[in-house]
């Protein structure tokens, strides 16, 4: 009665169909609205490159620009021997307008090196020092004004104080001595109106200049280092790639072996991590500095400094500790059910190598996400810099029109009167066309088409897989029943039949992820408010979408093998599949969650070996290679980009086994419903996985009917 209670609320099991023999070749086009709308989505993604490649320009990112708008340092420009931005009053970026406008109120122009000595307009004018004076002028200056009318039309800077460039901008020479910041031997300085003024003030002005460059210089720094390391960090993936197809050739043939290997292989590396920290915190006993916390400390973009600290030694070796225990105790808990777990990797793996071919369609799914992703950020970039110059008058006295924009070559004749002491500056880039309105709007359609395309690309890779692999399980002769091209026959009908349904899923997750995104612009946005209710209500939220996420990706995912076995559209096979699930539900926590935690765990050992051997090569601590590691600004940087490489590079190879246990699974579970072993209904599964998976899952049945009385 509890079955047929279950049945009624799971949905009905399968029948015997003795025409069924696996994936259906006659079937018809589904979800066909979806699929006409991603057409159209495309085509307007495709105009929306076009206008933003038209308007953009990237050299805004690179270059920076004078008060004319003009580049500095460009080849084939007026100021292609002019590199670096020199402020005339760098005192005035602290002013709020640079965190409003993220432009300074001062005139700004490029020059071909930054002051070197102290000087003032007023002293330099009539001495032999004025012909250095006169590069940091307007281009062109006259020497043909009085001193009071060259500083108020903005020609000449009032004083020029030592600088050097800092990411192609003039800043303060500021260094402290005894404590006391000092400009060259100087604690203060004239301005070139009379007035001494402090040090701190220069500090000041240029901090807010300076915000809106640091994440450019870490950028810049970043940069640098991939260009000294890039073909270590290529040898590093490389291993990485190796190792996994190692592993799954290994795997191919001895699973049972492979499985019980890389668990104590996570555990030995997990136990050396654990030991190499308690060895480096014992070592930094009595050094001077260490016993600092990482809260006084702060955050350093230099992450060397946080392992000269024991706290951070300690934090680590914590961390191990209990990975180590959690991984030991759920291996101890689930040492029967792996065994369960390691006949289906079996089953997976005759069925990979069935299907061969099947482990070079990852490279597909790479190369689609790739031309994604660059569309994507060179779409992006080109609508960033898309906006033109925008001038606005800038006057020291009051005038009605300051703030307003101004055309530079017409503004003496036209606004002479209202503002007689005014410059027409250039402020920053954007615009006031409806185009450059709506430049948000496009930029948030950027994202959004980048999450469904990125999403349709990985729905058809489980679709090709989950048919290919589906066509293996329901073969009754294995392999002779099977097509003679299983992955090229998927991939056909995928694309021919269910582009729509596809389509379907892939947007319902896009619309999930870009409302996560835009809720973590609103979180950052209201960081810095008082509101606890909204603080609290805005958590719930990402915790809510983010679990919404994760259930929508499972039901995809399964949904996706009924639709490659079936050929029904989307919601049909998302019901059918997730009806399945809930009707076989011991199951699926007794085997398919198993699988699932093994294959990460290989993740994990493969990801861990190529990270340790990261770690020690670009911190010069193999003595083989130590003079062979590049010289980096930040060694964290090769190190993070190899560990996310590698883990990309294995997921991508455990992903068709992940693909093709839950392929089998789903198929397991129908054959059970549709079959009963007899002569007249047989099943297609192979004897020793129906010798184990029935024993194992009945016994788990067991165990939880004993765990509920």
């Amino acid at each position: 009665m509890e079955d047929d209670r279950k049945d009624a609320v799971y949905g009905t099991p399968q029948k015997y169909d003795p025409t069924f023999k696996g994936p259906i070749y006659n079937r018809g086009c589904t979800d066909i609205i979806c699929c006409v709308l991603l057409f159209l989505a495309i085509v307007g993604y495709v105009a929306v490159g076009i206008i933003a490649w038209t308007h953009g320009d990237p050299r805004k990112v690179i270059y920076p620009t004078d008060s004319r708008g003009e580049f500095c340092g460009q080849k084939g420009t007026k100021n292609a021997d002019k590199p670096f931005l020199f402020y005339f009053n760098i005192v005035k970026c602290a002013s709020p307008l640079v965190l409003l406008e993220f432009h300074c109120p001062t005139p700004q122009i490029c020059v071909k090196q930054c002051p070197d000595r102290y000087l003032t307009f007023l002293s330099a004018r009539n001495s032999r020092d004025f012909d250095y004076y006169k590069q940091f002028c307007v281009p062109g200056f006259k020497n043909n004004k009085g001193v009071a009318e060259v500083l108020r039309d903005g020609e000449c800077p009032a004083v020029i104080i030592p600088s050097k460039p800092l990411a192609q901008r003039c800043f303060p020479a500021i260094h402290a001595s005894k404590g006391v910041l000092m400009v060259g031997n100087e604690t203060t300085y004239e301005d070139g109106h009379g007035t001494r003024k402090n040090v701190t003030d220069l500090v000041e002005g240029a901090k807010k200049a300076n915000k809106v460059l640091e994440a450019r210089q870490l950028a810049m720094q970043i940069f640098e280092d991939y260009t000294v390391s890039w073909y270590w960090i290529v040898i590093g993936l490389v291993i990485a790639m190796l190792l996994s197809l190692m592993f799954i050739v290994l795997l191919r043939f001895l699973a049972g072996v492979m499985v019980w290997v890389m668990i104590v292989m996570v555990i030995l590396v997990l136990g050396y991590g654990i030991f190499h920290c308690y060895a480096e915190y014992s070592r930094l006993r009595g050094e001077a500095g260490s016993d600092v916390s990482l809260v006084d400390l702060g955050f350093q973009t230099d992450l060397r400094v946080y392992l000269h600290l024991r706290q951070t030694w300690m934090a680590f070796m914590i961390i191990l500790s209990i990975l180590e225990v959690v991984i030991i105790l759920l291996l101890i808990f689930l040492r029967k059910r792996i065994l369960i777990a390691i006949a289906l990797i079996k089953e997976a793996s005759r069925a990979v190598g069935h299907v061969m071919c099947s482990m070079l369609y990852p490279l597909v799914t790479f190369f689609l996400l790739c031309l994604c992703i660059a569309y994507w950020a060179s779409t992006s970039v080109f609508l960033s810099t898309s906006n033109v110059a925008v001038y606005k008058i800038v006057d020291d006295t009051p005038c009605p029109l300051l703030g307003k924009t101004c055309n530079p070559e017409t503004f003496p004749l036209n606004e002479s009167r209202q503002c007689p002491n005014g410059r027409c500056q250039f402020a920053f880039y954007g615009g006031e066309s409806t185009y450059h309105r709506a430049l948000l709007g496009l930029q948030i359609f950027n994202a959004f088409m980048f999450f469904w395309l990125a999403n349709f690309v990985l729905a058809l890779g489980q679709v090709t897989l989950a048919g290919a692999f589906a066509s293996y399980y329901w073969a009754m002769r294995k392999p002779d029943d099977m097509p003679a091209f299983p992955l090229f026959s998927a991939f056909g009908r995928a694309l021919r039949y269910h582009t729509g349904s596809l389509a379907f899923g892939s947007l319902i997750l896009a619309i999930v992820q870009i409302i996560r995104v835009m809720l973590e612009y609103l979180d950052q946005r209201l960081k810095a408010a008082q509101n606890k209710f909204a603080k609290f209500l805005m958590v719930c939220l990402k915790c809510c979408f983010w679990c919404l996420e994760k259930f929508i990706k499972f039901l995809n995912r399964n949904a996706y093998i009924m639709i490659a076995i079936y050929g029904t559209n989307f919601c049909t096979s998302a019901r059918n599949a997730f009806f399945l699930l809930m009707r076989n539900i011991i199951r699926v926590a007794v085997l398919d969650k198993v699988t699932d935690f093994l294959f990460l765990l290989g993740k994990l050992l493969i990801v861990g070996s190529v990270g340790i051997l990261a770690f020690f090569f670009f911190t010069h601590r193999i003595r083989i290679v130590q003079d062979t590691a590049p010289p980096l600004n930040y060694y964290w940087v090769p190190i993070l980009t190899v560990i996310i490489g590698s883990y990309l590079i294995a997921h991508g190879f455990f992903s068709v086994y992940g693909m093709c246990v839950d392929t089998l699974f789903l198929c397991f579970c129908e054959d059970l419903e549709r079959n009963d072993g007899s002569q007249e209904r047989p099943y297609f599964m192979s004897p020793e996985l129906k010798d184990i998976l029935l024993k194992g899952s009945s016994q788990a049945g067991k165990q939880e009917e004993v765990e509920e009385e």
